[in-house]
């Protein structure tokens, strides 16, 4: 029999497994304890405060929901990013001029040497970026952006071209022109250090928020670069901590000016001392509202954490796979959502949107996605990836806190979270081929599970349903 609560409504539980998503399950009674327990969940100590979840809007993503008939797509948008619908998106990324997954290369302003913007302009996204965040925000007024370039504009660069590595055409990539002598490396600034250059790059910022805005689109957050130690075959720009704090000098007060924060990322490397090194400049760190991580930046994220306990952290992409959108990939997608708010990340977004069937971006890589779409048959499917996501974004609020949790047992295989109303949400994996039990330990008394085989789980409590009653005196 399910446990009901009162006002505060009925715990859930909710399995999903390769063959069968989203299965409602009773919830057992909660019972006195009378051994030792697999699993504490440490309610009087929460952690870090959740400021959403999100994905990435792309040019593609919308070429792959546009192939959709007016009535589906909505459907997709509602779900999710309709309060209580589906996935509950509330902070997303977008691109600051061309990404991996645009149509093609571009920028704001690619006429060499207009330091004074003259040429500036979004139209390139008119077409795309901005009916797309149009559509997400008609279900979700309150959709948080913020934004990274890729690349700036080429007249900008060192090389002066978009990429940064010479692409493989026996991998299937086509030739993106750049000669060996214009390959950048890590460690290297691939942008012009002189006080012009940044100052108009800051400026191309401004106008960037300014433009949007005017279309009623604000955008509260920047970082000044993705992946900011990769060169990649498309657009990418590497920076070193030094380029880094000459060019937030410059574009700190320009986005104040504006009210909009300034990240640092994002931050794809293991090397810790990438962010902190900028950290650590008095002269920017008052300036950096939080950082953003992403890929490899996992392995350096517990010592930034550990040396920054306070700062706000972004997990910015999900890994993104290889278009396959197999059950595999969903499993590490789980491994990485708890890696990250395990140490200390405040916010956990996804990568590709919506994507066409086997996901091929503009420069040769296959990816995931959240929806894949047959331009064939003109239908969609939403992945494995997607439910992952869901199992905690649905039920996560804005604001709620993590919740530590600790095993004698050896299971370490969840995350907790309490949201403001006091429920608590435990998202738990089985990774076992055969079912397991565990019990677990929650305001002194004991919620037996039986988890199915291979699944992941998210128990919902109200408030009401785990707090002990107070002895009479």
């Amino acid at each position: 029999m399910s446990e009901t609560t009162g006002a505060a409504g009925a715990a859930r539980w909710i399995s999903t497994t390769e063959k069968e998503a989203w299965r409602e399950k009773d919830v057992p009674a909660l019972q006195a304890m009378a051994s030792v327990p697999g699993l504490f969940l440490d309610t009087a100590n929460p952690q870090q405060t959740v400021e959403g979840f999100g994905a990435s809007f792309s040019e593609l993503g919308w070429d792959a929901l546009s192939v959709l008939e007016e009535d589906e797509r909505e459907y997709i948008l509602k779900d999710l990013f309709g309060p209580g619908a589906g996935a509950n998106l509330t902070l997303c990324r977008m691109p600051l001029g061309a990404n991996d997954f645009s149509r093609d290369w571009y920028s704001y302003d690619e006429v060499a040497d207009d330091f004074d913007l003259e040429h500036f302009s979004i139209g390139n996204d008119l077409d795309t970026l901005v009916p797309f965040i149009r559509a997400a925000k008609r279900h979700q007024p309150a959709l948080d952006l913020w934004a990274s370039p890729w690349s700036p504009p080429t007249w900008m660069k060192v090389n002066k071209h978009y990429a940064g590595s010479r692409a493989y055409p026996e991998f299937g990539q086509e030739d993106n022109g750049l000669r060996e002598d214009q390959v950048g490396r890590a460690g290297t600034d691939m942008i012009k250090l002189d006080d012009a250059v940044l100052a108009t790059y800051a400026a191309y910022f401004g106008r960037f928020i300014d433009e949007y805005r005017e279309l009623g689109i604000d955008i509260g957050m920047v970082m000044p670069q993705n992946e900011f130690n990769s060169a990649q075959i498309f657009p990418s720009c590497t920076w070193t901590p030094t380029g880094l704090i000459a060019f937030l000098r410059q574009l700190a007060p320009v986005m104040a000016e504006r009210g909009v924060e300034v990240f640092l990322g994002t931050a794809e490397s293991p090397n810790e001392r990438l962010i902190l090194d900028v950290l650590s400049d008095e002269s920017v760190r008052g300036d950096i509202a939080g950082v953003g991580v992403q890929w490899h930046g996992k392995t350096g994220l517990p010592y930034v954490h550990k040396a920054e306990p306070d700062l706000r952290i972004y997990q910015t992409e999900q890994e993104c796979g290889d278009g396959k959108n197999d059950w595999r990939y969903a499993r590490h997608a789980w491994n990485l959502m708890r890696h990250y708010f395990t140490h200390g990340a405040t916010a956990y977004q996804y990568w590709n949107i919506a994507l066409t069937e086997g996901g091929l971006s503009r420069w040769g890589w296959a990816q995931n996605s959240l929806v894949v779409v047959d331009p064939v048959t003109r239908t969609f499917r939403h992945t494995h990836e997607y439910q992952v996501l869901k199992h905690v974004s649905h039920f996560v609020e804005q604001g709620a806190r993590v919740i530590p949790t600790d095993s004698y047992t050896g299971f370490e295989n969840q995350l907790a979270f309490q949201n403001p109303d006091g429920s608590v949400v435990l998202v738990i994996q089985n990774d076992l081929a055969s079912d397991q039990h565990v019990d677990i330990l929650i305001g002194g008394q004991l919620l037996p599970l039986d988890l199915p085989a291979d699944s992941l789980n998210t128990l919902v409590l109200p408030a009401e349903h785990f707090t002990p009653v107070a002895a009479s005196s």
